[in-house]
């Protein structure tokens, strides 16, 4: 068996992942470090809380770690780690489904400079809408009109249909609007009770 060519520049994806199962100890760091930053993203979206995506992203990727051997290359690795980080933060939720605790805020209200207050509070209210969303809704809305990838993409991530991304995405934005407008709605009152 050839070693590993761990010194080659610009290794795609499935070459990385091909050669982290040969046994470069460099190709999966190399991979984790490319896609870290989307995969965090998209765990802290789909999580109760900063410390829930935390551990969602730490099994993930102990499972793609444990799982690189048994990759079909007939999807795209990035597709295929979103797969996982989705399974995970799904098992989480599972995992925490009678959990009664309130949301947590992000914490980035507390440190916000203060002409950025409506911009952390308006992303504090966006993502507790989202957390009301079901799972599959928030799953393509994140997808498709956060992390924008294309509906054939999440579909195949998704393991669906593209028309039932699609669906669920007009069914996500709809419910959103209604719990934005019901929030936006709430403040006001709010806002104006407390003139009173």
């Amino acid at each position: 068996m050839n070693p590993p060519e761990s010194g080659r520049p610009n290794r795609s994806d499935a070459d990385l992942l091909a050669d982290h199962v040969r046994g470069d100890p460099a190709a999966f760091a190399e991979l984790i470090r490319r896609h870290h930053g989307r995969l965090h993203r998209l765990a802290r979206r789909c999580s109760r809380s900063p410390e829930d995506a935390a551990d969602a992203m730490q099994d993930a990727l102990l499972a793609v770690h444990r799982a690189a051997g048994s990759f079909r290359s007939d999807a795209a690795v990035s597709s295929w780690l979103y797969r996982i980080v989705v399974n995970a933060c799904r098992d989480r939720l599972r995992t925490h489904a009678q959990d009664t605790r309130p949301l947590e805020d992000t914490g980035a209200a507390s440190v916000a400079v203060a002409d950025r207050t409506a911009q952390v509070d308006t992303a504090v209210v966006v993502r507790r809408a989202l957390l009301c969303l079901p799972v599959a809704q928030r799953e393509a809305v994140v997808a498709v009109h956060l992390l924008d990838r294309s509906v054939a993409d999440t579909a195949r991530a998704l393991g669906v249909a593209e028309g039932t991304v699609k669906s669920r995405c007009a069914r996500g934005r709809d419910r959103l609007a209604t719990l934005l407008t019901d929030a936006v709605g709430a403040a006001r009152g709010g806002a104006g009770n407390s003139r009173d």
